[in-house]
């Protein structure tokens, strides 16, 4: 029996678990069904998602449907925008809303969601895009009994938002990232108490400024909620602004006209440490140890409403008063600090609201410093009024809270400045209202970043006037390498504030200036064997300056400038370089152009000068001159050039890429010496033109036209005088050495061989000046290591073997024909004598052909 009962139970348990997995997909397609269903009956809007799933176990003895990708993207006027975007969504219900009849609405009990976003935003004219509910309301409520879904939510959580607000009209910009949120409460009811917790990174900007970044918050709160009253009383809550603890009292309340705020919020206590935790994370270390005096309190209260014109009013106060603090195991302790500032607003009206930080001051051993500043008119042109004076030993900062820097800094910050001015003046440059005053140094300055490269300013000195901010002075070493700057900076305000450009025209001067040590490099290893790839060098797109430089030596990849001078003009992510010019290889190099980082891949366009550079040294050292004409080691002496060149540059190290250089040279040798026993082209043209002899090749004055693009250069022809040959040289090579050369010898006869000088020696001057010269052709081909040569000799000595044939034949001819005259005009022994002219022609004609015979036996080199 028992054996019958266990059997009977395994089979039941067996069915059991079948059903849980069979009846995901028989209801699979009514799930979507209703999804799809509620989605097209609520919004105006372009609704997808990827899938639908139903699972039995996951939440068991609840059901859970699982939609994937769901995205929801604007229409007009946001057309094309995301409103909302979820990676996972999950709804939970009881298993029996899967057995509900078509028209029977499915209760959602829970939801749980991960890696969303939803972009809230408002146009200039004050729409927002996440109106998208279905506006016929006849219609929503005949079939508000047929809702295809029914929220009755007992808890809901979500994971890794991103929610973005954008007004475009007030320009505010809020990011709450890596939100995470959830709650338990049972919203059949009309009234409850809803558990929740919460933690996120808030970023705020306002019209271009940052007024908070990443600011982490935690909130654990209890909320009691009245859904008649659309009322949220805030009941039990801890709150944490990075470390900083807030306790809230009050309530929040949805009204037709927008929300009803009566909120009291305050420290817990008054500790001082209350401040140090008020410091991102990302500065500060853990308080455990800390050792305090005095107190630091932050009290506020918000009350009214908020609505399109009016904001609540509010009174935050920050407070501290001699207080002090000194971290374990750090020497220095941060002593009488006073804090004292307030934000108010008494009237409800936003742009009534204003700012006033009466004091900040502390001291560091025997250094005090100290500010204060006061901003109103905040929405409409805000306005400013700020003084700094101190003096901070910036040794002593890490001394004395533990500031997360590799190596220690060193020097000594002084300051004595007073700002007023108002953000309109700023934004239109109209300096007349700008009040600057004072002075601000720092000397004895030391930084080693983690790559351990240092830079030390031993001087700077910063002079603040109504118009512009004079640079005085600044001398600094970094690596190799020495600067000195003096100038002026425009448009600082505009700058730090509002994201406009920074103006400046500098004068800058080098004993010796080392380029890497001013190259950005990819961040240190995690291992021995693994490096972080570099970031691509871009010129930064706020700058536009102007900067007059001069460098006894600058040290360039593996090249020594000297005495380099010129102007540097920076715009638009554009470097312009006027009139650059520097000693090199024993000449000089003239240079002009612009090196750009605007477009993902960064371009260059050059005119370069050489003159009388060294030949052996230019086409040895430059990379790009190897590459347009492979010289090195086997032509000595000066170049002159004009270069005009462009293409691509390297994103990382912005050296060119030669792949991509395209462009033209004009150059003139002078004072040149050939070694060509260097040159295998050489060596092989000779081999197979035995009369060539390339050490006495002339190549002084030597003029040539190159044009080179997508890798190839071509030579346009030029002549070169051998002896009394004249050569015509042209053709093509690519990057990659490959060659394809053609060459014109324009070749006297008595070049061609042996016999050919026997045969002209014998032959008189007059009839040896008629000798043509002959054209003899040669492809070079192949490589430069492996070059190809080919020729056309023996078309050559044919071609000068006709021609001696034909200078005999008229010859005889001339001579047949001058015997026949005379007997004509003598009119005696015409027969014997035509008889002897035909007999003396047909003689020379033979004598002719032999020596043609014999001539071309001594240029094979065979015996006659």
């Amino acid at each position: 029996m028992l054996k019958k009962i266990l059997k009977i139970t395994a089979i039941v348990l067996v069915v059991f678990i079948a059903a849980l997995f069979a009846i995901p997909y028989f209801f699979k397609d009514q799930i979507k069904a209703k999804i799809s269903e509620a989605i097209n009956e609520s919004v105006d809007a372009k609704v997808s998602f990827a899938d639908a799933d139903l699972s039995l176990f996951k939440n068991f003895p609840n059901a859970t449907v699982a939609i994937d990708k769901l995205v929801i993207i604007n229409k007009a006027p946001f057309e094309g925008d995301t409103l909302v975007s979820l990676g996972k969504l999950n709804l939970n219900m009881s298993i029996k809303e899967l057995f509900k009849g078509k028209d029977e609405p499915l209760n959602i009990q829970g939801i749980t969601s991960e890696n969303g976003l939803i972009n809230i935003i408002f146009n200039k004219d004050g729409v927002g895009n996440f109106d998208i509910a279905l506006k016929d309301k006849e219609k929503t409520e005949k079939e508000e009994a047929g809702k295809p879904l029914a929220l009755k939510i007992q808890n809901y959580k979500i994971e890794n938002f991103t929610f973005r607000y954008i007004d475009q009209g007030s320009k505010i910009r809020m990011v709450i990232d890596s939100l995470n949120h959830e709650g338990t409460g049972d919203f059949t009811n009309s009234k409850l108490d809803l558990v929740t917790k919460s933690t996120a990174k808030v970023s705020l900007d306002m019209d271009k400024i940052n007024y908070m970044k990443n600011i982490s918050l935690t909130l654990d709160a209890v909320l009691g909620i009245d859904l008649e009253k659309s009322k949220y009383t805030f009941k039990e809550n801890k709150a944490l602004i990075n470390q900083l603890p807030l306790e809230f009292d009050g309530f929040i309340q949805m009204v037709e006209a927008g929300q009803i705020y009566d909120l009291k919020f305050k420290t817990p206590t008054s500790s001082f440490t209350n401040f140090l935790g008020l410091i991102p994370s990302a500065y500060a270390s853990g308080l455990d140890g800390v050792k305090t005096t005095g107190d630091f309190t932050v009290t506020g209260f918000a009350k009214g409403e908020l609505t399109d014109t009016t904001v609540p009013k509010f009174n935050i106060a920050i407070a501290s008063n001699n207080a002090s603090f000194q971290y374990p195991n750090l020497p220095k302790s941060v002593q009488n600090i006073v804090i004292d500032t307030k934000i108010i607003n008494e009237t409800g009206i936003l742009n009534d609201t204003y700012v006033n930080l009466d004091k900040l001051s502390f001291r560091i051993d025997q250094d005090v410093f100290s500010a204060k500043a006061n901003v109103k008119n905040i929405t409409v042109n805000p306005i400013v009024d700020a003084a700094l004076k101190g003096t901070i030993n910036l040794a002593n900062l890490s001394k004395a809270y533990p500031i997360k820097i590799d190596k220690p800094l060193a020097g000594i910050l002084k300051a004595d400045v007073t700002t007023n001015f108002d953000m309109t003046s700023v934004e239109k440059s109209q300096y007349e209202n700008i009040k600057n005053a004072g002075t601000m140094s720092l000397s004895g300055f030391k930084y080693t970043d983690e790559n351990n490269k240092s830079m030390n300013i031993s001087t700077a000195l910063v002079e603040f006037n109504p118009s512009r901010i004079n640079l005085k002075q600044f001398d600094a070493t970094t690596g190799k390498s020495d600067i000195s700057i003096n100038g002026v900076l425009e448009n600082f305000y505009g700058f730090m504030f509002k994201k406009q450009e920074l103006k400046g025209n500098f004068n800058m001067s080098s004993k010796q200036l080392a380029v890497d040590d001013f190259m950005t490099s990819g961040e240190p290893a995690t291992t021995k064997t693994e490096a972080k790839p570099s970031e691509a060098m871009k010129i930064p797109a706020f700058l536009n300056c102007t900067i007059n430089a001069k460098a006894t030596t600058v040290l360039y990849d593996n090249l020594k400038l000297k005495d380099v001078s010129g102007k540097l003009i920076v715009k638009d992510e554009k470097a312009t370089l006027e009139n650059f010019k520097t000693s090199i290889f024993g000449g000089s190099i003239g240079l002009t152009g612009t090196v750009s980082t605007k477009e993902k891949v960064p371009t260059f366009n050059m005119n370069l000068g050489f003159n009388q550079v060294d030949i052996a040294q230019t086409f040895t050292q430059l990379d790009m001159m190897k590459k347009i004409a492979p010289l090195a080691g086997i032509i000595n002496g000066k170049l002159n050039s004009t270069i005009k060149l462009n293409g691509n540059l390297d994103a990382k190290e912005l050296t060119p890429d030669l792949k991509s250089l395209s462009g033209d040279l004009l150059g003139q040798l002078l004072s040149t010496t050939l070694n060509s026993k260097n040159s295998t082209v050489l060596n092989s043209l000779t081999s197979n033109i035995k009369f060539l002899d390339a050490s006495k090749l002339n190549l002084n004055d030597l003029k040539m036209a190159v044009t080179f693009d997508n890798g190839k250069v071509n030579v346009k022809p030029f002549d070169i005088k051998y002896q009394d040959i004249k050569i015509t040289v042209g053709g093509t090579h690519g990057f990659d050495q490959t060659m394809n050369y053609n060459l014109k010898l324009d070749v006297p006869a008595k070049y061609l061989g042996t016999q050919a000088n026997a045969l002209i020696a014998k032959m008189s001057p007059a009839d040896a000046a008629k000798l043509d010269n002959i054209p003899v052709n040669a492809m070079i081909t192949g490589n430069f290591s492996n070059p190809k040569i080919t020729t056309d000799m023996k078309s050559a000595v044919s071609s000068l073997t006709t021609q001696l044939v034909n200078q005999q034949k008229e010859k005889l001819t001339q001579k047949g024909t001058s015997a026949l005259t005379d007997l004509i005009n003598k009119n005696t022994k015409a027969k014997d004598t035509t008889k002897a002219a035909a007999t003396e022609k047909e003689k020379n004609t033979q004598d002719a052909t032999k020596k043609a015979s014999d001539l071309l036996n001594g240029l094979f080199k065979k015996k006659k």
